[in-house]
């Protein structure tokens, strides 16, 4: 490297892409007539030298895209003639010196992408001949300085995006008049933007997103209207913001030479204004996660240039207008989590540039439009899930020789699957679970090489499993689970692994990994004399087996009908059996150094089953106890045909007589490492440290265990109800992941063979369940419902965020914990909540940081109390949906991690 620059006086070096990688040469010192100097791109590393500050001429320095490491030396402020500044795409760090406000001559100013800390400094103001400062992707904090807007007056590029800035936006911005770009996203800005916009007549590009601004409140948006002015302005981006009131009619009378308008993750609410047609030039209208309601006007057809629409996550209801079929250019189109209604129009079929269209959650009827299956461009998704579409999938689907996931689950569809999906090679995720679909999976299926995941459970599908699906190379989970396959299971490819399949529910299968536990396939060859035989044999056989069955039922009629219910169950399960001394053994002969909890129906112990020692928790029945038994085969039922992720999972049962010769039932689980919420929340020994679960991971356990109960409410058949959710049944494993547990008083809504409660009994629960988490009309004889555990689920919630029972001792005299909370919201809700969550926001911050990070754990904390407020209500009809839940607490955590930075 040395020998590549030779000291002599030159007045440029431009050695882009051409210089070998090194270090800047310290004999470039006697360049003094360098006037220009570009090495960018070129792996230069080592620290900028101190010898820069002998280039007394130069004009213009360029060092952008390089390995460059150190600080900024004062040094740069003897370099009084440079234009040119631009150092981004090193690993700079430090401090930007106070000496750089002595290059008054300086008019591009580029430090972005590096690591640089500390304040914005002041000296900056005296560079009045500064025309663009890129700044962006740093670790600058403090706030904007005032004088940026007074001092600047050449200023027309501002772009401070991505660094931990914190504060008002200063007003001073507005008298940078001849500003065209400002850019200050993913920083940590709040309140109100006070910018009088009208005075910048020039502003091309606005970025304000993923900040804090905005106070939801009616005038948070009034700034809409005074960019009206603005006559270049092309892009408006304000996404993740607490912005609040309606959407400004005045947004139509913006510029028409915008093309993005950006505003998702806002609160934002009002209507599309139709005007908005006015915006020709749009190519970009992205108003996400919002609270708009009304219609999509037809108006927004003729925004000809569309290329994205998205409106997923709002209110709005009413039909997709036909008129949607003008945007010929229209790549996206998300309309998903609303509530639209009619059938999806055959006009979509003209956009023949889409690449993505998704409405899942809403209530679209009718059949598909063959043409939807003629854009051929589709290739990325296709999501028409959780809506009420029906009839049969078009045979045009085998157009979409392109796209990657298809998603119609949870609809009303009926009929064969087409065998013309096999023309879609490049599936990887093909979701068809919830409809009617009948007949057999077509052979030619084994065509979609790329499938990584099929699901066609829950529907009316029949005949044996194809072979030719453990041929394929990627697929990586199969859901066949409450079909009517029947015969044998593969064993090969995905059916390896009996954790990436699912076939519960089917009957009449057989074969496959003894992990499956099903029974045995048989020859079905038989020579017709026997068969003849059996004809005769079998019936007599029956009638001894009756007879002796009768004999049976009155010799044992005093036994309790419980008992009866479990040995029949016992006689169905899939679960292998243990027995009574190899659970002793497992658990030291049940000591009590093993106990590791206590359920409503007996003792929980940790033990070591079979050779390698397996961790396990064994369940052991108090069959003294009245409803010990129905518990016991309440919970093997519950959990024999169910599948997902957050539930516990069963893996033996124990029927037997312990070593006294008393019935011994017991039930063995995973162990879950890390314990139970209610350990967590209100540890009662040195195990745990108080408040240690933080605000994630509380966001994380709530929305795992309302999925599990959403998916017990509305994708199992016949739905099932828990009837006992409370902190003691939500288990953590080894990586905090929630597990719903305790199916004991868990309840079928419909006749069920083995939960049939005796005649002239009610069907009610009574007061079964745990004080302060049933719901108050259950202790009134009220039916069990599904509702009720949407009331559990929210008094679970509400004390995990105040981290109070709902039986603490300050709740007496007509106050619950649903009223503690209610009457905390919204201005109140910091009081109440477990103040270790407020101590995430404290540490070596600035005290404008420190308040800012509160304010933004406020925002998370109020909604996720509102939703808990929202469940626990008194009357059963004003509950949420467990599907709202989800839906609701997702989106409250996908905002809450955006806007950390």
């Amino acid at each position: 490297m040395e020998q590549f620059y030779q000291p002599v006086p030159v007045d440029r070096r431009d050695l882009w892409s051409s210089a070998p990688k090194g270090k800047i040469p310290t004999n470039l010192s006697r360049c003094f007539n360098l006037i220009d100097f570009w090495v960018h791109t070129n792996n230069l590393v080592g620290e900028i030298q101190a010898i820069i500050g002998n280039w007394l001429k130069l004009e213009r320095l360029s060092l952008y895209d390089n390995q460059l490491t150190g600080q900024l030396r004062p040094s740069i402020g003897n370099l009084s003639a440079l234009q040119t500044f631009d150092i981004a795409g090193n690993k700079l760090d430090g401090r930007i010196p106070d000496s750089l406000g002595q290059l008054r001559n300086l008019n591009y100013l580029g430090t972005s992408e590096n690591d640089f800390s500390g304040m914005l400094p002041l000296s900056v103001c005296n560079i009045s001949s500064l025309d663009e400062a890129y700044l962006f992707k740093n670790r600058f904090k403090g706030s904007l300085p005032v004088c940026l807007g007074f001092n600047l007056p050449k200023l027309t590029v501002l772009v401070v995006a991505q660094n931990n800035l914190t504060g008002f936006l200063p007003q001073s911005l507005s008298n940078a008049s001849k500003l065209e770009w400002l850019e200050l996203n993913e920083n940590h800005f709040s309140g109100q933007v006070r910018i009088n916009f009208y005075s910048l007549p020039n502003l091309s590009k606005l970025y304000l997103g993923r900040n804090n601004l905005g106070t939801r409140t009616s005038t948070d948006l009034d700034f809409i209207t005074l960019l009206t002015n603005c006559s270049k302005l092309v892009k408006l981006g304000l996404v993740f913001n607490r912005f609040g009131g309606a959407l400004p009619h005045s947004i139509a009378n913006l510029s028409t030479t915008m093309t993005l308008i950006a505003m998702a993750g806002n609160q934002i609410s009002g209507t599309i204004p139709p005007e908005i047609r006015n915006l020709f030039n749009l190519n970009g209208l992205g108003l996400e996660y919002n609270q708009l309601t009304g219609t999509i006007p037809p108006a927004i057809g003729e925004l000809r240039n569309l290329q994205y629409l998205g409106l997923v996550g709002n209110n709005i209801r009413g039909i997709i207008p036909d008129s949607i079929g003008n945007l010929t250019l229209l790549n996206i189109l998300q309309l998903g989590f609303n509530k639209l209604q009619g059938s999806i129009p055959s006009y979509l079929g003209k956009c023949q540039n889409l690449m993505q269209f998704s409405a899942p959650n809403n209530q679209l009827n009718g059949t598909l439009p063959p043409q939807i299956f003629g854009i051929t461009t589709l290739s990325k998704l296709l999501d028409l899930s959780e809506n009420h579409l029906s009839g049969s999938i078009p045979l045009e689907v085998g157009n979409l020789k392109s796209l990657v996931q298809l998603d119609i689950s949870r609809n009303h569809f009926s009929n064969e699957i087409p065998v013309t999906l096999s023309a879609c090679t490049t599936l990887q995720y093909l979701l068809m679970q919830g409809n009617s679909f009948n007949g057999s999976i077509p052979q030619s299926l084994n065509a979609l090489k790329s499938i990584k995941e099929l699901d066609l459970s829950c529907n009316n599908l029949s005949g044996q499993i194809p072979i030719h699906l453990e041929d394929l190379p990627f697929l990586e989970y199969l859901n066949l689970s409450y079909n009517h396959f029947e015969g044998e299971v593969p064993k090969k490819g995905v059916f390896s692994n009996e954790t990436r399949i699912s076939l519960t529910g089917n009957e009449q299968l057989c074969g496959g990994l003894g992990e499956l536990h099903l029974p045995a396939c048989h020859s079905v060859g038989r020579r017709k004399e026997t068969i003849t035989l059996l004809k005769v044999v079998i019936p007599v056989i029956g009638l001894v087996l009756i007879l002796l069955m009768c004999f049976i039922v009155v010799y044992t009629r005093r036994t309790k009908l419980a008992h009866k219910l479990s040995s029949a169950l016992l006689m169905e399960q899939q679960f292998p059996i243990v027995s009574y001394a190899e659970l002793s053994k497992a658990t030291k002969e049940f000591s009590s150094s093993n106990r590791i909890g206590k359920g409503s129906f007996g003792f929980v112990y940790k033990g070591n089953l079979g050779e390698g020692g397996m961790s396990v928790a064994v369940k052991v029945m108090n069959l003294d106890k009245k409803g010990a038994t129905k518990s016991f085969v309440a919970e093997c039922e519950a959990l024999r045909n169910i599948r997902h992720r957050n539930l516990i999972k069963i893996i033996t049962i124990c029927s037997s007589i312990d070593i006294k010769g008393a019935d011994f039932k017991a039930i063995v689980y995973e162990y879950m490492q890390c314990g139970s919420l209610e350990d967590w929340l209100h540890p009662t020994n040195d195990k745990l440290e108080v408040g240690k679960l933080n605000l994630i991971q509380r966001l994380n356990i709530v929305i795992e265990v309302a999925s599990v109960i959403e998916y017990l409410h509305n994708h199992c058949q016949p739905p099932i109800v828990h009837g006992d959710l409370k902190p003691s049944n939500v288990l953590l494993d080894h990586d905090m992941v929630a597990h719903v547990s305790d199916f004991g008083l868990a309840r079928f809504l419909s006749h069920h063979p083995f939960l049939v409660a005796p005649e002239g009994q009610s069907s009610s629960i009574g007061m079964k369940g745990t004080i302060g988490y049933i719901g108050p009309e259950y202790g009134m004889g009220g039916d069990l419902s599904m509702t009720g555990d949407v009331y559990s689920f929210g008094i679970l919630l509400l004390e995990m965020f105040t981290r109070r029972r709902p039986t603490d001792n300050m709740f007496n005299d007509g106050l619950t914990l649903h009223g503690y909370a209610k009457m905390a919201l919204p201005k109140k809700v910091m009081g109440i909540v477990d103040p270790s969550l407020l101590m995430e926001a404290r540490g070596p911050s600035s005290t404008r940081s420190h308040e800012n990070e509160i304010i933004r754990i406020e925002e998370c904390l109020v909604a996720v109390v509102r939703t808990g407020v929202a469940c626990s209500m008194e009357s059963p009809s004003e509950r949420m949906q467990m599907t709202e839940v989800v839906t609701k607490l997702s989106a409250v955590r996908e905002i809450f991690i955006g806007n950390k930075v």
